[in-house]
Formats: C-alpha cells, structure tokens, sequence
C-alpha cells in the first residue's frame, strides 16, 4: 500500500495570505498556499527559525499532508519508524496493550507513523517554504490588526497588508484576543512535562536495555498520577523521554531546567530499567502545559482572519496529536483555497476550513484530556478493570489504550486532509454547508 500523493491544484485567483507563526503548523500552511498559487507573507516574532523541545511523533494523515507539499522525503531521512506502540505497567515494565505500527499503518490508513527530532522536522519545513517562495519575515511580533482591510501592525511598527490573515501564533495567541475583542490568556492545566534525551551508545552498555533501543518501538509506562513515554530520534542514535506528570513549578514560571536526580526522586519504586535509563540522562527540562480553552468561533465575524493550530484547539500531549491538528487545518485551508474561484468566496471558505475542523479537533482536545484520567489512575479496582479490558484481544470499541480501539483509532488515523477539503468544496459549490464528514457516524463512539 502505498501513500496517497494529492496533487495541490493552481487556484484560478491569486491572492495574498498573511500567516503569523512560523512554527509545524504555520510553516505548513504556508507551504500549501504558496504551491495553490498565492503569495504567502509568513510573520514570525522570533529574530531565528527554529523549534524548541525534542521529539515529536508524526501520525498518518500528517504523512498524507507532508506528501502533498514535497517534504516528506526529508522529514523521513531523519526519522525512525517505530514498529510497535507499548502500554506497560508502571512498577513492572509488564506489557499491558500493544497496537503495531508496522506495517499496519501503511496497510490500513495508507500512511507510516514516524518519531522525529522537531528541530529536524522544522527544518524540513524551513527548506521547503524557502524554496517554494514564501517570504519569511523574523522578529514580526504582531500587536494590531485592521480587520476591514486586513492590515497586521507589528511591534517595530511594520504594516503588512494582504487579502487574508491566518493565525498560527500558538496557546498565547495575540490574534485570538484580537478576534474575540478581549484579553483571552492561555490557561494552566495541572500538568507539567519533562522532556529529556539519552545518548544510545551509553544505554548499550546496560544489556536490560538492549530490548529498547534494539527494537524502536514507542513504550509508554502508566502509574499513579503520572506516566512515562520513550521513544528514539535520529536515527536511532538519540533516545527521547516524555514525562507528565502534575505541575509543580513556582507560580508565572512557565520553563524552567531540571535534573535527572528530580525524576528519579519522583519515580522510585517505578520499573527498575527506567531508572538505569533516568541516570543516563543528559539533558533535561520542564515544561508547564497550558491549553486554550474552547471558542466559540475561530473566525472573525466580518474580517477576513482566522486562527488555527493551537491558537484555537491547543490540546494535552496525551494523543501525540497536536501538531498533526494543527497539519490537517492547514491542509483543509489549502485544499479549499486552491479552488478559490472569486474573492467574494473569501469569508465563506474561512468559515468553511473552521466548519470542517472544529468537531474533530475538539474530539481530540477532549480526548487527550480524559486520557489524563486513563493513564494516572491510582492502583485499586478501577485500575485493575482498566487494565483488563486492554488484555483483552482483539481490542474493543471503549479500550483504555485509545491508540488501539477500533472506532477512536479509525477517526484519529485514518483522516484524510484533502479528501474533506474536495468534499467541502462540492458540497459548498452546491449550496449544502459541509461538516465532518465523521461527526455524526463518531457521536455514539465513546470518542
């Protein structure tokens, strides 16, 4: 089976887009656009290109998207491909679930699931919207927007002007505040990450390890109200550990760097082989997790603007699925403005990207959020009928590991970006006001 290759249609019109943020999601959308045919003017508030933290996991519908805009191919050269997905139980290692990656992915969702460093994978993006033609503006931090002429004013004073404006400026996003008139802050969840790397030549010298890095699968470690991901980067030459855990950091310190000593304080008692791993730790921080909270619209009412990524559905790491929303907005955008036929299309096609994104991103903001609950449940009899339910096979509609249950599965792996943007377009052309297309066969699915 092989990955679908959608080909990004020339809009009969040209028009010019103002995208702010240049992180997965921005570059994305400015990649799509710009190969639609339309100037793109991509604002960034940092003075550097780059991306901060470490691993990220890459699902397939993302492949699909990546695919379609040309940076498949590099994203893949630094990537590992995992085989399989592992629940295991926290104070044994004890494999509670397992979901198989490859070659199922590819065989049922036409699509690889792939572990990359995100300085890779931003980079990629990087390359591919220079060569495309985007032009990239740094050190653009956006403070106004002129609605009615659609006008950004930037902190040292630039005016950049153009048809539309797209926001992919994040969990803090300037522009959300814009669109809704009031100040609306990113909130804190209760949670905090750990983010740390392992160089693998050391994990060699530990042969407890060796079934780890000699076989890169993604394993997750859940416990008592915390769980523990691992994964490798780079070839396999990096070993990448994800904890959350509750936040404990002072209050208005959202980064802050950590110690290795930190994590093994908080996990003794925890499965021995993550503890030689811990003491192995080269690198280290934490994170505060923060999230936006649900809008009512991400469109404003009359200008051409609208906010996508996490500027709109920032969601909990328990999916591994934010940056792939934050993808999808931005082949849902491309797809539909690639068939742009007039300008008076513009306010409708916003509201339509919003129309059929906002269910399933939704879907997966609250999902990650029970998942929380899933994952850190303290040891008694709710734990042990969690646990039950995934040691059974095959996996059934409702299965803790939200990974391997049949229905949930199927909506978060087996989107297809521009199939949605086509269909929403034919449906728009003939009057009807397209939704997801999964929305109402998912509402009884336990999602």
């Amino acid at each position: 089976m092989s990955i679908p290759k959608h080909n990004i249609p020339k809009a009969p019109i040209s028009l010019t887009f103002i995208v702010v943020g240049a992180g997965l999601g921005g570059l994305s959308a400015a990649i799509g656009l710009r190969l639609a045919g339309h100037q793109v003017l991509l604002l960034e508030a940092a003075h550097h290109l780059g991306e901060v933290g470490a691993g990220i996991q890459i699902p397939p519908p993302s492949i699909k998207v990546l695919n379609a805009m040309g940076v498949l191919k590099e994203v893949e050269d630094n990537a590992i491909f995992p085989h399989d997905l592992n629940i295991r139980r926290w104070e044994t290692g004890d494999v509670l679930s397992q979901q198989n990656l490859i070659p199922y992915t590819l065989d049922q969702y036409q699509g690889h699931y792939l572990h990359v460093h995100r300085a890779d994978y931003h980079k990629a993006l990087v390359n591919r919207a220079q060569e495309v033609g985007v032009e990239i503006y740094l050190g653009a931090r956006v403070e106004e927007v002129d609605f009615d002429s659609s006008t950004v004013t930037t902190s040292d004073g630039r005016l950049f002007s153009g048809d539309i404006i797209v926001g992919y400026d994040g969990v803090k996003s300037r522009l959300r505040s814009l669109i809704l008139g009031r100040e609306d802050l990113a909130y804190d969840t209760g949670d905090l990450a750990y983010r740390a790397l392992i160089h693998v030549e050391e994990m060699k010298k530990y042969p407890e390890l060796s079934k780890l890095w000699s076989r890169p699968d993604i394993n997750f470690w859940w416990g008592p109200r915390m769980h523990v991901v691992v994964y490798f980067l780079q070839g396999g030459k990096t070993c990448n550990i994800v904890v959350l855990c509750p936040d404990t950091l002072p209050r208005d310190v959202l980064v802050q760097e950590a110690t290795k000593e930190e994590l093994l304080d908080l996990f003794a008692g925890w499965d021995p082989t993550l503890i030689t791993m811990f003491n192995l730790i080269h690198s280290i921080g934490k994170w505060r997790l923060q999230n936006s909270r649900e809008l009512k619209s991400w469109t404003h009412e009359t200008g051409n603007c609208i906010i996508l990524g996490d500027a709109s559905h920032a969601t909990l790491p328990y999916l591994a699925s934010g940056a792939s929303q934050a993808v999808e907005d931005a082949a849902i955008l491309t797809g539909l403005f690639s068939r742009i036929e007039d300008k008076s299309q513009i306010h409708d096609l916003l509201e339509l990207t919003e129309s059929l994104r906002k269910w399933r991103t939704t879907q997966v903001v609250k999902g990650s959020t029970q998942c929380q609950q899933i994952y850190h449940m303290l040891d008694g009899a709710e734990q042990l009928q969690r646990d039950a339910k995934m040691l059974t096979q095959p996996p059934q509609i409702g299965c803790p590991n939200r990974f391997a249950d049949p229905v949930f599965q199927d909506f978060l792996w087996g989107y297809d970006a521009f199939e949605e943007a086509k269909r929403g377009w034919e449906e728009y052309k003939q009057g009807r006001k397209a939704k997801y297309t999964y929305e109402n066969l998912y509402e009884d699915a336990r999602l």
